[in-house]
């Protein structure tokens, strides 16, 4: 009755049974994987906010299928200010309501089903669904740690078959927080230009550098034909506004022709609201505000971790440069899911194991920086009562 795409496994991993027996039998648990940004402390300018949704403009039904022109141009806008420059062009934007939906654009618009897209690993684990749900097979390259994360270039072209279409690349990348350096970037579009590939580029952190300084974004690479994904969601830290954008650029002739198919894609689904796109203007100047809080908070919780770290022998912070999250490296004694389940059970602590982003082996813990300090403080303690015992 159900097509192969959604074959999926259904079932419960124990991670997941674990949590939810903590949950139904009404325990407290310090929660060290919170990804919400609207459930963790912030201050929002609510009458900004709720204003914005309010324009009569909304009243009347304008179905432009990249998204309204004032939306575009404030995404136009965003740029222009984040990355000093007057040349990304509107017309080169289409709105959506998520990355997730700019990925099933993406894929549609490159890949026959059966066809390749080549993904970092470690990386976000909503990948694997976006390929089953576009009859996209996904390819891994990997990821290496090496007095920092890098590409392992070498092993690129062996994951490359007659059916790649397309590389992505996350800058900075869920959950290692390593941006793409320029070296890597020039690396990245001669290997696109060599077997006739598109680039993507997940950018919804690009603008949490730990380090202050912003990193140029891929939706300035003409090089190659490059789609660059970001929103609301993270940069505004406004998930629930659900408002994402996909820029597409590279050699003229061939975004333009990109553009052209996106917008029948796009025109097929009409997914975006009048009140939500008449309100971007507003949302996007949220970030001004919102972003400092939060590197603050990550800030502060890096700091607190590698305090904590700086007395015990066995566990290592991995190098981020950018992002909300932090990976833990620790002793191997069993697997990544037995030892979560311990730190529940054990200590009312949630963690991500490190196979929930597929690290190649045992022995990693994905943590979040964006909770409340003292709530991080407290949880990390308790971690290392478990895991440097």
């Amino acid at each position: 009755m159900f097509s192969d795409r959604t074959n999926w496994k259904l079932t419960r991993n124990r991670f997941t049974k674990a949590w939810e027996e903590m949950r139904a039998a009404g325990r407290e648990v310090l929660d060290l994987t919170i990804s919400n940004p609207t459930r963790a402390g912030f201050d929002y300018d609510e009458a900004a906010i709720l204003g914005a949704l309010s324009s009569p403009r909304a009243m009347d039904y304008d179905p432009q299928p990249k998204g309204l022109l004032e939306a575009r141009e404030a995404v136009s806008g965003y740029y222009g200010e984040q990355q000093a420059t007057t040349e990304l062009d509107p017309e080169q934007l289409i709105l959506t309501t998520s990355t997730s939906e700019g990925y099933s654009y993406v894929f549609r618009l490159l890949c026959n089903p059966g066809d390749e897209v080549l993904i970092p690993k470690p990386s976000y684990p909503l990948f694997e669904f976006l390929g089953d749900l576009q009859d996209v097979k996904l390819v891994p390259y990997p990821l290496i740690y090496d007095h920092g994360w890098q590409i392992d270039f070498p092993s690129m072209p062996k994951a490359v078959s007659p059916l790649t279409r397309a590389v992505v690349v996350v800058h900075p990348n869920n959950p290692t927080g390593s941006y793409l350096k320029p070296g890597e970037r020039d690396t990245l579009n001669r290997f696109c230009a060599e077997h006739d590939l598109a680039l993507v580029g997940d950018e919804v952190f690009l603008d949490y550098a730990h380090d202050g300084r912003s990193r140029s974004s891929l939706a300035l690479n003409r090089e190659v034909l490059t789609f660059t994904l970001s929103g609301l969601s993270k940069v505004s830290a406004l998930p629930q506004m659900k408002v994402a954008w996909m820029v597409a650029n590279g050699p003229k002739a061939q975004w333009k022709d990109a553009v052209a198919r996106l917008e029948v894609i796009a025109d097929t689904y009409l997914s975006m609201n009048g009140p939500i796109q008449w309100a971007v203007p507003i949302l996007l100047e949220q970030r001004k505000s919102i972003q400092k809080q939060l590197l603050d908070r990550v800030l502060a919780n890096l700091a607190e971790l590698d305090r904590q770290l700086a007395t015990r022998k066995s566990c290592q912070r991995l190098g981020v440069e950018g992002g909300w999250y932090a990976v833990l490296r620790v002793p191997v004694t069993g697997s990544d899911e037995d030892r979560t389940i311990e730190l529940l059970r054990r200590k009312s602590v949630l963690v991500h194991p490190g196979h929930f982003y597929d690290f190649p082996g045992e022995g990693h813990l994905v943590l979040s920086l964006i909770g409340p300090k003292g709530e991080f403080a407290e949880g990390i303690r308790r971690v290392l009562e478990i895991v440097d015992c």
